[in-house]
């Protein structure tokens, strides 16, 4: 995925200061280019490094960062030992893992997301690859900025004692609709001041107007996630299957490279106990079944007759990102109009609010997750913002709402 451009940060009294890093890297040289190329961006700071995970539980007792940038293999404690002793000292900061990409590494890095990890960037295999592609750091800047400001909005909340207005995580927005169980109405959350920085500020101009969901019962389930995608997605699928499940087919664009997003496939499956794999060219929607976008590839939706199908499109990246939520949502929303039910997980950036705004126009339903929950409120910001959602509900609440709506 590459990085999305920066967006105006210093908002709701964010501080200038810059983002606090640590690198933590068994080698030396891997360290000294990370610091030397991440320290040309003035918003990141470089405060400490450390060559293995006991070396870096140790630095926690003199710095405080807001970012750890976590390597897996490593002497005296891997990455992965450390990883919960980390986030138990200093539980408030976001880790990255960052590794050589392979089914091993990958495998890994997906096991520390379960275990707390906020995000993970495959690492170019040679020193002089990383220095070779600008990409790579570019997309290692985005995401130590989307997480690095996501602590600190949650740092000045905690700070923030002024009881109105209530802060948009704790509360919860369902549109208006008709039954015995109606709540009361919430017609306009004026966000404004509060826009999150990762949030295109096409969107975060906007107020968090909310529309009614569709009365008609779902026949697809479509989910976009990015950054803390996959946690919040083995949780939603938790919640799926303690409330017996749903008999819908689920399309899934997650922002991942490939063998990520076969792993991710195979722990979906584990979890929910129904046939899940990496879409692919011609496989026909079946009832019961989830897809998720391969790595590398758009995954779109097409009639084919009476049977909806998967297209696979290298087509170019959409939001930065291939795959891209928006190209997806686009085919659900033309196949499915109102019976598209589309849900926008955690993530870095905007990528499906466009789509969710076609989902919307077309009749469908659009769920989006709270801030409160998200671990960067990017995605589901800037769907919220965009006045395509008939709910933006903490992750708890988006299983049983899609329960109530599958089968009713």
């Amino acid at each position: 995925m590459l990085s999305p451009p920066t967006f105006a940060r210093n908002l709701q009294g964010q501080s200038d200061t810059p983002i606090r890093v640590m690198l933590v890297d068994d080698s030396v040289v891997i360290r000294s280019i990370f610091t030397r190329l991440l320290s040309e961006s003035p918003d990141i700071k470089i405060i400490a490094s450390a060559g293995n995970g006991q070396a870096a539980l140790d630095a926690l007792d003199r710095y405080e960062p807001d970012v750890i940038l976590l390597d897996i293999e490593m002497p005296v404690m891997d990455g992965l030992t450390a990883l919960p002793l980390l986030l138990k000292k200093r539980p408030e900061a976001k880790v990255i893992m960052v590794s050589t990409l392979s089914m091993k590494n990958a495998e890994i890095s997906l096991r520390a997301m379960q275990s707390g990890a906020s995000d993970y960037i495959p690492k170019p295999t040679s020193t002089a690859g990383i220095s070779a592609d600008p990409c790579f750091i570019e997309d290692l800047a985005g995401k130590i900025r989307a997480l690095g400001d996501s602590v600190r909005r949650r740092r000045q909340r905690l700070a923030d004692t002024r009881p109105e207005p209530r802060p948009f995580s704790a509360q919860k927005f369902l549109a208006p609709k008709t039954g015995p169980e109606t709540p009361d109405p919430a017609k306009l959350i004026n966000r404004n001041r509060m826009a999150p920085a990762s949030v295109s500020p096409a969107f975060a101009s906007a107020p968090v107007t909310l529309r009614k969901p569709s009365l008609d019962r779902p026949d697809i389930l479509a989910i976009g996630s990015s950054t803390g995608g996959p946690q919040a997605l083995f949780r939603l699928f938790e919640d799926l299957k303690k409330g017996g499940g749903i008999r819908q087919p689920v399309v899934i664009t997650q922002h991942m490279p490939p063998m990520f997003t076969t792993l991710l496939s195979e722990q979906i499956a584990r979890i929910t106990g129904l046939p899940t794999r990496e879409g692919a060219e011609g496989d026909t929607l079946e009832p019961g079944h989830i897809y998720v976008a391969p790595g590398g590839f758009h995954m779109l939706l097409e009639n084919r007759g009476r049977q909806v199908q998967i297209r696979i499109s290298d087509a170019p990246p959409e939001n930065f990102c291939r795959p891209a939520v928006d190209p997806m949502f686009r085919s659900v929303a033309k196949i499915y109009g109102s019976r598209a039910l589309a849900v926008v997980l955690t993530g870095m950036g905007s990528d499906g609010a466009k789509g969710s705004v076609t989902i919307a126009d077309a009749g469908g339903t659009v769920i989006a997750q709270d801030e409160g929950t998200s671990v960067v409120w990017g995605m589901p910001g800037a769907t919220a913002h965009s006045g395509a959602c008939s709910a933006v509900l903490p992750l708890d609440d988006i299983g049983p709402y899609i329960l109530r709506t599958a089968k009713r």
